[in-house]
C-alpha cells in the first residue's frame, strides 16, 4: 500500500510540477518581455498589493523599473481595449453636466455653498477624519447632481457602502464569506441595486423626472442602442466610484502637506484675501474669472496632483499580439501603464516627493504635457479633470478665507498602491470671525 501511497505522491507532484512549468512559460510566437509570472493563479499579486510606506513610487512598480529597464510606448490604438462609440458618449454626457460650460453656468456657486455648509458644520464639531467627511460630502454632492440623491432624507446612506468598498478594494480576488474581497463584492452589488432601483422608478413615473444626469441618459436610450438598464446602472456606479474618491484622496493629502507648511498656508491666504479686497462686496460668491486667476493655489493643488498619483497607472487590454522592442506581448495580457513614473521622475521635478508648489513656476508647457498627466491625456483625459480641480481650488477658498485649522493627530500615508491614510488624519476648524 505504501509503495501505491507513494506513485500517488509522485503523480501529484508532477502534475503540479507541470502546471507551474506551463504557468512560468506560456506559448506564444515570440519573446516575452522581461520579468516573472510569479505564481500558478495569484502571480505576483501579494507583491502588488504590499503596502508601501511612502509618497514615492509603489515599490512594486519601482523594483521593476530598476531591474527591467524598458520604456516604451504603446503603438496603434488597435492594441488596447478601446471601446470606441461607449467611450466617446461616457466622455459626452459626463463633459455635458460637469464640463467646463456646466462648472461657470451653474455648479460654481453650489460647490461654494456646498463647501462653506460643510466647512461650517466641520467647525461646531471636534476633531474630524478629513478624509471621511470629504468622502461623504463630495459623494454626496455628485450623487444628488448625478441622480437626484437626497442624502438628508434618504433611508440608505450611499457613501457608506463606497467607503466599505474602497477599504477593501485593493485585495487577494477570493470570492469567499469572510473575505475582504467577498465584503467589497456584496457591497458592489448592494449599491448596484440602490441604483438600478433608482433608474427604474424614473423610467416608470416620468413626473420624478429632472433633467439631471440619469435622465440624459434615460433619453439617450432611444439613440444609443449600448444604453441599457444594466449599463446605465454601472455607468452611474462608476462616476460616483471616480468622483468621490480620487477629490477626497487630493484634499485629503493637501491637509497633510499644508499642516506641514506654513508657508504655503500664509501664501494661499495672501492670494485668496486679495481676491476678497477686490470684490464690491466682500461676501459675494466666487467667479469664475476670480478662480481662474488663482495662480499659486494652481500651484498647490499642480503639485498635489503630481505627488498623490492616487491610482497606480492605467490599465489597458491588449486584444491581440503586439510587438514593441522585440518583445510580444500577447493578446487578452492586461497591461498596466505606470503614469506615475513620469510624475516622480527626479530627472524633471527635483526632490520629487517633497511638496514644493514653487517649482510650478520654473516649468515650461512642453515639460508640463509631457510628464504630469494625473487625469490621464489626449482623448481619454478624464472627463471631470475641471471638475475636480474648481473643487479642490474652491475648497482652498473658502477654507483659508473663512476657517482656521490644526492637525490634531496623524498623517501617516502609504501605496497599496493606492494611496491609504492609515488611522486617518484628524482636523480641527474654526470659524474666523
Amino acid at each position: 500500500m505504501w509503495a501505491i501511497g507513494l506513485v500517488g505522491v509522485a503523480l501529484v507532484v508532477i502534475y503540479f510540477s507541470h502546471l507551474i512549468i506551463k504557468w512560468k512559460n506560456p506559448k506564444i510566437d515570440g519573446v516575452l518581455p522581461p520579468g516573472s509570472m510569479g505564481w500558478p493563479l495569484v502571480g505576483e499579486t501579494l507583491q502588488f498589493i504590499a503596502p508601501g510606506r511612502s509618497l514615492d513610487l509603489h515599490p512594486f512598480v519601482k523594483k521593476r523599473m530598476q531591474k527591467y529597464v524598458i520604456f516604451f510606448a504603446l503603438e496603434g490604438e488597435t492594441s488596447l481595449n478601446v471601446i470606441g462609440k461607449v467611450h466617446r458618449y461616457i466622455r459626452s454626457i459626463t463633459l455635458n453636466h460637469f464640463g467646463v460650460e456646466s462648472l461657470k453656468e451653474s455648479l460654481l456657486p453650489k460647490i461654494e455653498d456646498m463647501l462653506h455648509t460643510n466647512l461650517s458644520k466641520w467647525a461646531t464639531q471636534g476633531p474630524v477624519d478629513i478624509k471621511h467627511v470629504i468622502s461623504v460630502m463630495v459623494f454626496n454632492f455628485t450623487a444628488s447632481k448625478i441622480l437626484g440623491y437626497d442624502a438628508e432624507n434618504s433611508k440608505e446612506k450611499l457613501s457608506d457602502n463606497y467607503t466599505r468598498m474602497m477599504n477593501n478594494f485593493i485585495s487577494l480576488p477570493l470570492n469567499i464569506p469572510g473575505t475582504s474581497f467577498h465584503q467589497c463584492m456584496q457591497d458592489r452589488e448592494k449599491m448596484l441595486k440602490m441604483l438600478k432601483d433608482t433608474l427604474m422608478e424614473r423610467l416608470n413615473d416620468p413626473s420624478k423626472r429632472r433633467g439631471d444626469f440619469l435622465d440624459q441618459a434615460i433619453d439617450d436610450m432611444e439613440t444609443e442602442k449600448f444604453l441599457t438598464v444594466d449599463s446605465i446602472t454601472h455607468l452611474l456606479f462608476g462616476i460616483l466610484f471616480a468622483s468621490f474618491e480620487s477629490i477626497s484622496t487630493i484634499l485629503t493629502l493637501t491637509f497633510k502637506f499644508l499642516s506641514e507648511n506654513t508657508r504655503v498656508v500664509e501664501e494661499l491666504a495672501a492670494e485668496h484675501d486679495a481676491i476678497v479686497r477686490k470684490r464690491e462686496n466682500p461676501n459675494s460668491r466666487l467667479t469664475w474669472e476670480e478662480y481662474k486667476s488663482m495662480t499659486f493655489t494652481q500651484m498647490v493643488v499642480n503639485e498635489t496632483l503630481r505627488i498623490s498619483n492616487n491610482l497606480p497607472g492605467l490599465f489597458r487590454k491588449a486584444l491581440k499580439d503586439f510587438q514593441v522592442k522585440g518583445y510580444t506581448v500577447p493578446a487578452g495580457w492586461t497591461i498596466l501603464l505606470v503614469t506615475p513614473a513620469a510624475q516622480l521622475n527626479p530627472e524633471t521635478f527635483k526632490d520629487p516627493v517633497a511638496f514644493n508648489p514653487w517649482r510650478w513656476k520654473d516649468l515650461d508647457q512642453v515639460t508640463i504635457s509631457k510628464n504630469f498627466m494625473p487625469f490621464g491625456g489626449g482623448i481619454r483625459q478624464c472627463a471631470g479633470a475641471e471638475y475636480s480641480k474648481l473643487v479642490s481650488s474652491t475648497f482652498l477658498h473658502v477654507l483659508v478665507t473663512r476657517f482656521r485649522f490644526t492637525k490634531v493627530k496623524g498623517g501617516d500615508v502609504s501605496r497599496t498602491p493606492i494611496i491609504s491614510f492609515g488611522d486617518g488624519i484628524q482636523i480641527k476648524f474654526t470659524a474666523k470671525n
